[in-house]
């Protein structure tokens, strides 16, 4: 039997499937007096998450116009844009050291445990004003929502399902159909040592091993084959499952990969960023990440649309499943009334609205098409398939993303068989498992089993803690 929390990771992905079928430093929590103040002249000054480092100028000046069309229409917020990029690594201490923006943006994993440890702010009262608080799917809320009942933490974008991306120049150079992408994981296998043989110094495949993206996606392969990393009974004790028989057989298809085919290139130490950025310049020819990666891969990484292609992820086995996740928008724990208010207005303005609002929807797309900045990426509703459905009609003339070559992804997106992250120790699992991931990749002799033996017991000894 599963406990709560694993139920809420497990109904996530089970809800979406239901509902789809039918950072400069600066304080995070007010001004310079250090009391959570938020008012400067009768103005409430609201710091926001705003894009990537290194963005490119014309992601940045679209976020600058919807800066100028929110602050125009609420004269009493003052923007100010802060770059900022999520990473287990370093947010904790960010946090800790009050350095985040007012409004900052954390993974689904993450929401229970800061809201267990109190700091996170109560959102519940701005969050029950909006008008259609009450329409988004329950499993999606349960994540930011804390023991209380309350909700800390906002949906706010990018529910995904991972998938495979690919560069369909480098297909088309080592003689592979682009159009015809792989659907298996030895399809994959072969692909990529054809394009590696073709082209010298590229990577047909690689993964992701350092920053926690190493666990993370050792873990979405696992799921691919039918093996789950945890497993958790009603009252809330947790088994480590590390060495399920899915998790080696990803690790062992790595490691024949790599030494035996040499078709993952040769940087090994690759996260979410450098992957992408690498992939943009056609070192990589394909990789598992979240399927709205490609709108970042336009705003930071300038990828031409052209050599662009979203596959569905390969699944093999009983009980194999797609890994699922999403972004919430929180602030810290200290903010005043007037600035979760204001937060509010702007998460409705930039996160929410345009996905229940025709208007809204609308200039926002033309906001970005104008700037050059896709429109259309392929993500999971955050209300149900019949909305995402009615928004997508409603922004039509604005979608300049390529969707026909995403297809192997967009025709099956509904019906994916969706698994949400484990629901304990997430992210301090992933970390141990980093190693792993960079030792099958670096050493001819890595042992598997030897490593997630070692692997699992540290989880379990983490576990246990509660």
């Amino acid at each position: 039997m599963r406990s709560t929390r694993q139920a809420i990771a497990l109904t996530l992905a089970g809800a979406l499937a239901v509902s789809t079928l039918a950072a400069c430093s600066s304080s995070g929590s007010g001004d310079d007096d250090g009391d959570g103040g938020s008012t400067d002249g009768g103005k409430v000054t609201l710091k926001v998450v705003s894009l990537l480092p290194g963005s490119e100028q014309e992601a940045i000046d679209a976020f600058n116009a919807q800066v100028e069309e929110f602050e125009t229409a609420n004269p009493d917020i003052d923007i100010e844009p802060e770059e900022y990029e999520w990473k287990a690594t370093t947010f904790a201490a960010q946090l800790a050291g009050n350095t985040l923006p007012d409004v900052f943006e954390i993974p689904f994993t993450d929401a229970k445990t800061l809201v267990e440890n109190g700091q996170l702010a109560d959102l519940d009262a701005q969050f029950r004003e909006l008008p259609y608080a009450d329409k988004f799917n329950p499993a999606i809320i349960e994540a930011g929502t804390g023991p209380d009942g309350h909700v800390y933490a906002i949906p706010a974008k990018n529910v995904y399902g991972v998938g495979l991306h690919y560069n369909r120049d480098l297909f088309e150079a080592a003689g592979l159909d682009p159009d015809d992408p792989p659907t298996t994981w030895d399809e994959v296998r072969e692909d990529a040592k054809t394009i590696s043989d073709a082209n010298e110094g590229v990577a047909g495949y690689m993964q992701m091993s350092q920053n926690n993206t190493g666990g993370w996606q050792l873990t979405v392969n696992t799921f691919a084959r039918g093996g789950r990393t945890q497993e958790v009974a009603d009252d809330g004790s947790a088994t480590s499952t590390l060495s399920n028989e899915g998790t080696k057989d990803a690790l062992e298809w790595l490691q024949a990969m790599r030494w035996e085919d040499n078709s993952l290139g040769s940087n090994f130490l690759l996260d979410w960023g450098t992957i992408n950025q690498a992939f943009a310049a056609g070192q990589v020819a394909m990789y598992t990440s979240g399927s709205d990666v490609y709108t970042a891969l336009v705003q930071t990484n300038a990828i031409d649309p052209e050599m662009y292609g979203l596959a569905a992820l390969p699944l093999e086995g009983d009980d194999a499943g797609v890994l699922t996740g999403g972004t919430l928008a929180a602030m810290p724990a200290d903010v005043d009334d007037a600035k979760k208010e204001a937060a509010m207005k702007w998460i409705d303005f930039f996160y929410l609205g345009k996905l229940v609002d025709e208007d809204r929807a609308v200039a926002d797309a033309e906001t970005l098409v104008a700037n050059d900045q896709p429109v259309g990426t392929p993500v999971l509703p955050m209300f149900s398939q019949e909305q995402y459905e009615q928004n997508q009609e409603w922004i039509a003339d604005q979608i300049n993303v390529p969707l026909d070559q995403m297809t192997s992804y967009t025709d099956t997106m509904f019906d994916l068989p969706l698994v949400g992250e484990p629901s304990q120790k997430t992210q301090e699992i992933y970390a141990l498992l980093d190693p792993v991931v960079q030792a099958v990749l670096t050493d001819e002799n890595a042992d598997i089993d030897a490593l997630l033996e070692d692997a699992d017991a540290q989880a379990q000894a983490l576990l246990d803690q509660g």
